[in-house]
């Protein structure tokens, strides 16, 4: 408005490193609130798709059926089409069955152990109504050893005589409501750290003084340059905010030797996937599921503002 100061900022963010499974970037402009709201978003809001309901035709294994039927809904599926699925609560082409195209995807599993060496059922012997929505592969993965055969995910072992057949559904769900829907592995962020050395102070001190302040610090956050002899920040990023630097220098009676800041309006974001989507489409979706909160939140002010401007006729207006 006109004469009044504008709190409206723009959020920027800049990717450092990115992969399949795995991003790092920096989030700008912005305060903890909206940085913590992306972080919950992401780990329990944006939608994925795990095995939902299972019925077990033959087991001869030695797991019961609960007991399969829990390893199967933990088992992550590629979900690249989870947000444009529909919840099976809210699907009208099944009446809310969740057994249609529409918001399911159906499972089945033959396996019978018929030798006398042990069978591996894996997430591999699962096969999938829709191409699109498989178990995830993690074959690529470092420390996989290419050499061996990748059997996925192991769901029970099998020996001679013994078999298990079942059908599986899988439907769109998000991680509030179970883990197994959550395609996050880990999402943290941090205040980006600004370090500031005092150079006038840090020449008074001797080369031990200088080792000394270096060490106490519990990552290698600071270290000696070989040519001058001076203390530099090496890697800012490492820094705990554990005080331990700024208590060495207070007890060597140095205080201001070295300040430590962190930026209200910087974080460092770091995303593990699950796989069941790429780590940057993950970070994709939870800004888009986060809009969506938001423009419902602001409808809803803009109910209540119509509500006291008009009465019990904006009310009636809205079939109130």
């Amino acid at each position: 408005m006109d004469g009044q100061k504008s709190y409206q900022r723009y959020p920027t963010i800049k990717i450092r490193e990115l992969k399949h499974d795995y991003a790092k970037f920096e989030l700008r402009n912005t305060d903890a609130s909206v940085a913590n709201a992306l972080r919950r978003v992401m780990i329990s809001e944006v939608p994925t798709i795990a095995i939902d309901l299972v019925e077990i035709e033959v087991n001869s294994s030695v797991l019961n059926d609960e007991f399969i039927a829990h390893r199967l809904g933990l088992i992550p599926l590629t979900s690249e089409r989870a947000m444009s699925m529909r919840f099976s609560r809210d699907c009208d082409a099944c009446d809310g069955d969740g057994q249609c195209e529409f918001c399911s995807v159906e499972f089945h599993l033959r396996a019978k152990c018929i030798n006398d060496n042990t069978l591996d059922v894996t997430s591999k012997d699962l096969y999938s109504s829709d191409h699109t929505v498989v178990p995830v592969d993690f074959s690529g993965d470092v420390g996989f050893d290419s050499g061996e055969e990748q059997r996925g995910i192991t769901i029970v072992k099998l020996r001679k005589g013994q078999e298990l057949r079942l059908r599986a559904i899988a439907r769109k769900g998000i991680g509030k409501d179970h883990a197994k829907w959550s395609p996050a592995a880990t999402v943290t962020f941090m205040y980006e750290p600004e370090i500031h050395i005092n150079e006038e102070m840090m020449e008074t001190l001797s080369l031990e003084e200088k080792t000394s302040v270096v060490e106490s610090s519990p990552t290698k956050v600071f270290g000696i340059n070989p040519h001058t002899q001076q203390v530099e920040v090496v890697d800012p990023e490492a820094y705990t905010y554990d005080d331990e630097v700024l208590k060495k220098v207070e007890a060597m009676g140095k205080p201001g030797l070295v300040e430590i800041y962190a930026k209200e309006d910087s974080f460092i974001f770091t995303v593990e996937s699950t796989g069941a989507v790429k780590a940057s489409q993950l970070v994709i979706n939870a800004i888009d599921v986060l809009k969506q909160k938001l423009d419902a939140v602001r409808l809803s002010d803009e109910t209540v503002e119509t509500d006291d401007q008009f009465g019990e006729l904006g009310a009636h207006m809205r079939g109130g």
